[in-house]
């Protein structure tokens, strides 16, 4: 039987998490909790006499440490602006990144808050509000470190990694297949929008990382930012039928354009957008099924069923990129 390899994460027991807060000076009360959290480690820690802290450490290798400080910056940035957003503590040096034993790390104050409605207009239109004036921030200058969100980042270098080193032999043929008239597709919508405006976008902007309180929105974790079209932080804020969609759309865009501008073409990239996350998500699993927690989380991923299904859903969104753009209503 080989011999088991620790998973750099292993070494992040709550013993170490509280030896490395307390390297900034914090006397840690033994109260860890771990958070819903898989691409890093997330904790809240009770503090001494102090409100809790959430320490955020970072995968070994993903991002460089340019592109975290470029992470933190905007989150500044947003800040200094009276966005609502959560941002990172530093320390009397300024420094809000901190390493530890090999890791990075940081901290973060604890919010409250429960998920958005978006079934209620006016959130949606306080939404669109809060991502207009985001964007027309992030529209300042661009991330030098933080890559692209585009179809060879998603799409192309997603769809290699699958189909060379982990979809089965049975379903192989059919995925190079799928995901090559995909990609036909995907060149074609992007090129329907020619002169695209990429932006320092949120990157990730589903409800799961919106905390509503005290009948408004706050923003946490910018670990996705990256340069994207604006519509990127729109579109997964819609759900349901085409029709009401559109409706979803309108509303967020009503806020939206109270402080920026919307190019209405990028309606056109919603469903390539969709299908670039739904390919890298699926590399993202594969990429990380050497973390013991992804076995545990997501025991259905690389089964037969999960294949059959991902491939039906490669197969909509081909029929989705051929219909026309959302309309604006």
């Amino acid at each position: 039987m080989p011999e088991h390899t620790l998973h750099p994460f292993e070494q992040v027991t709550p013993a170490f998490v509280m030896d490395a807060i307390e390297s900034k000076g914090y006397r840690c009360d033994h109260r860890v909790f771990a958070l819903n959290s898989y691409e890093n480690r997330v904790y809240q820690v009770g503090i001494e006499e102090e409100a809790p802290l959430i320490a955020k450490f970072y995968r070994p290798e993903r991002w460089s440490d340019e592109q975290i400080a470029e992470e933190h910056a905007f989150a500044f940035e947003l800040a200094e602006q009276e966005l609502p957003i959560v941002v990172p503590l530093h320390d009397t040096d300024g420094r809000s990144l901190f390493h530890f034993r090999g890791f990075r790390f940081a901290l973060f104050p604890r919010r409250g808050g429960h998920a958005p409605e978006f079934d209620n207009r006016d959130n949606l239109r306080i939404m669109g509000r809060l991502l207009g004036r985001l964007h027309a921030i992030g529209a300042v200058h661009p991330f030098v470190a933080r890559p692209r969100l585009d179809v060879q980042s998603f799409g192309r270098d997603s769809i290699d990694l699958i189909s060379n080193h982990f979809i089965p032999a049975g379903h192989k043929s059919t995925y190079d297949s799928l995901t090559a008239d995909l990609l036909v597709g995907l060149e074609q919508r992007f090129a329907q929008v020619p002169e695209l405006t990429w932006l320092r976008t949120h990157g990730d902007c589903h409800p799961g990382n919106i905390l509503w309180r005290d009948e408004a929105p706050q923003m946490v974790d910018l670990d996705d930012a990256r340069m994207a079209p604006a519509v990127q932080d729109l579109w997964m804020m819609l759900s349901g039928d085409r029709e009401q969609q559109a409706v979803q759309l309108g509303r967020i865009l009503d806020g939206y354009y109270e402080f920026n501008d919307f190019d209405p073409r990028e309606r056109l990239l919603i469903e390539p957008l969709r299908s670039l996350r739904i390919l890298h998500h699926t590399a993202w699993l594969a990429r990380r099924w050497d973390d013991p927690t992804f076995p545990h989380h997501f025991p259905w991923f690389n089964t037969p069923r999960y294949w059959d299904e991902h491939i039906l859903a490669l197969r909509e969104q081909i029929a989705a990129l051929h219909e026309p753009a959302l309309p604006l209503i």
